[in-house]
């Protein structure tokens, strides 16, 4: 049985462990340390592990219960990495409790569900007859970052279907979400001193005209038309840059941009839409010049091939909490994603918490333990 103390335990001593990642705060550890940790812990129940190297000091840890033989794989995912702490440097890595709530840095995302996959999977181990299929936890690196952990197993591992284990609270299971990108819209002026007008062009003038109609798309297009689940597709900007002195022309302006894609939607479809704002705006300045660049992008999910596991999975959520899930999106980004375009169908869920990426991050223990229990339920009838 697993206990609410078995997830005080646990993830107390994964928050002990700094893992915050690099990508995001140059200097950081990374998540060596949280997966020697975790190996140590998991030894004693019988399970293949792996640490598998995604890049210098950042591993995958992957751990396979293995079954009789003859049925289906399913795969437990959480990340290893969290974001930085600098707003509460004296507190993150502190695990305190007060009542049902345990908070900490990675509490809720994603050690927290780290620790519920761990003690899923000791459950099964010590839990008698085996099912016939395998039970794997993949624990990856760099989530919080580029991904680069859950694109490095997708290329050498295929189970028969995932589980993304993140902080959304019990009673939905996540079927869909958006995607987005980073962009950096570059507006070319040219440079001249300021008062010779016939000579210069002012770049940060022509993108003001960009950034009013971006906005533009976003309340006649994005707000009243939002997708049924994931809700309004996301935009904002979010730098802006340009100019050299006071005295004189810009000769560059260069906006970055966050914006989201639907199911059905790539990336291209939004720079399309801003390319034909470049056309628009050419039309009143003719001299405009304007280009896009990609710097990051992911596409959406929408879960498919899941129905088996949600029978299962909603089966088992309602022996805890008294009903079955309800389907839901999110208009945020994760690694599902990834695991459905490689084929797995993949399903996220998780426990309640708060504050992610922020200080006093914090975490249910109660539906920790609920999840712990739902998940090696849950793989139990799906490998059996």
């Amino acid at each position: 049985m697993i206990t609410d103390k078995d997830v005080v335990d646990l993830v107390s001593d994964l928050v002990r462990i700094d893992s915050s990642n690099s990508w995001l705060t140059p200097g950081a550890p990374g998540e060596a340390k949280v997966a020697e940790y975790i190996t140590r812990w998991l030894k004693p129940y019988g399970a293949e592990i792996a640490i598998e190297e995604v890049s210098p000091g950042h591993p995958n840890m992957i751990a396979i219960l293995r079954g009789t033989g003859g049925g289906k794989s399913l795969c437990l995912n959480s990340h290893l990495d969290t974001v930085g702490y600098a707003g509460w440097r004296d507190r993150a890595l502190v695990p305190t409790v007060v009542g049902d709530v345990m908070t900490g840095l990675g509490a809720a995302d994603d050690k927290g569900h780290c620790a519920a996959g761990m003690l899923a999977l000791r459950s099964i181990a010590l839990g008698g007859d085996r099912p016939r299929g395998d039970l794997w936890l993949a624990l990856t690196a760099d989530e919080e970052g580029t991904s680069s952990g859950t694109f490095h197993f997708v290329e050498r591992h295929k189970p028969d279907a995932v589980i993304v284990l993140e902080s959304y609270g019990l009673g939905s299971a996540t079927i869909s979400h958006q995607g987005f990108g980073w962009l950096d819209i570059i507006v070319e002026g040219k440079a001249a001193h300021g008062c010779v007008p016939e000579i210069g062009v002012d770049a940060v003038a022509h993108m003001a005209e960009v950034v009013v109609r971006l906005h533009r798309l976003d309340v006649e297009k994005f707000v009243p038309n939002p997708h049924p689940l994931n809700g309004r597709t996301v935009f904002h900007t979010g730098t802006i840059r340009g100019g050299a002195d006071y005295a004189s022309y810009p000769a560059e302006c260069a906006l970055g941009i966050e914006i989201g894609t639907q199911p059905g939607e790539t990336i291209d479809d939004r720079v399309r839409e801003i390319e034909a704002i470049f056309e628009d705006v050419k039309r009143v300045y003719p001299n405009f010049k304007g280009r896009v660049e990609v710097k990051l992008s992911r596409n959406p999910f929408d879960a498919a091939g899941h129905e088996a596991l949600w029978d299962i999975l909603s089966s088992e959520e309602e022996k805890e909490i008294g009903r079955p899930i309800v389907a839901v999106g999110e208009n945020s980004w994760g690694d599902s994603a990834i695991f459905q375009e490689a084929g797995i169908p993949t399903l996220m869920l998780g426990a309640a918490g708060g504050n992610l990426h922020a200080p006093e991050e914090w975490v249910s223990i109660s539906e920790l333990a609920k999840l712990a229990r739902i998940a090696a339920g849950t793989a139990r009838r799906f490998c059996a």
